[in-house]
């Protein structure tokens, strides 16, 4: 198989690049140890800040639906 960029690791970061370089018509492969559903299943973040979530948005992948609401501390 040939492609043109690799990505080691299917985490938040690595599939995040592997969908802007497929926007952008760019060939990758991303590269996991883990199997699927481990890394399907697995948490990799208790808590996105702001300026995550704002990329996340800009790039169509955020999905509003999943966020709960801020805690309001008395």
């Amino acid at each position: 198989m040939r492609t043109q960029v690799g990505i080691v690791g299917a985490g938040p970061a690595g599939l995040l690049l592997a969908h802007l370089l497929h926007r952008e018509g760019v060939d990758s492969i991303v590269l996991e140890d883990r199997s699927r559903r481990y890394v399907e299943e697995r948490v990799r973040a208790g808590l996105l800040e702001q300026g995550t979530t704002d990329v996340l948005e800009r790039c169509g992948v955020a999905m509003r639906e999943f966020y709960l609401p801020p805690l309001k501390c008395a």
